[in-house]
């Protein structure tokens, strides 16, 4: 009788843990906080929508714009979005560092943007103040070091201004 007391109240503490550490581990996902999933996440997560959106977050944010401005048919574009954004330190870097944004420069808005930002090299990584200011430019293919030294170097620059 003891016996079965002591283990009910064993299987009682190990349920209420068990269902303590899902709890915590779903929060980030149940309230959709960014900053859960940045942590969690395995690649850089690019945020969705129109431009005019992202600068919009960003300012909410605080936080500085990464752009990935990309085509279908480049080589290197692909090489980045399955190599460089997939580095699992590049990635906790700019999902914590920055809002991250992808666009095709040849679809939609991506067409307009190009102009805009005089983008006619692929791939190209830009940066961006929160109000949607251009501070970087940087053309070409780079691996996942190079990329976080790439935005270190960014925001140490704004920093020292």
């Amino acid at each position: 009788m003891i016996n079965n007391k002591i283990s009910l109240k064993w299987a009682s503490i190990a349920m209420i843990l068990l269902m303590l550490g899902k709890t915590i581990a779903s929060f980030g996902q149940a309230n959709g906080s960014p900053k859960a999933h940045a942590a969690m996440a395995k690649e850089i997560g690019f945020a969705q929508g129109k431009w005019q959106d992202i600068v919009v977050l960003a300012k909410k944010e605080g936080k500085y714009i990464f752009v990935d401005a990309f085509t279908t048919w480049c080589s290197p574009c692909i090489q980045l979005q399955k190599v460089t954004f997939k580095d699992a330190a590049a990635a906790a870097y700019y999902n914590n560092h920055f809002i991250n944004y992808s666009i095709d420069m040849e679809k939609g808005e991506g067409v307009a943007l190009a102009e805009k930002w005089n983008v006619n090299e692929y791939p190209t990584l830009l940066f961006f103040s929160p109000e949607g200011k251009l501070v970087k430019k940087q053309i070409g293919y780079i691996n996942g070091k190079q990329l976080i030294d790439l935005g270190t170097d960014v925001l140490t620059a704004i920093e020292k201004k």
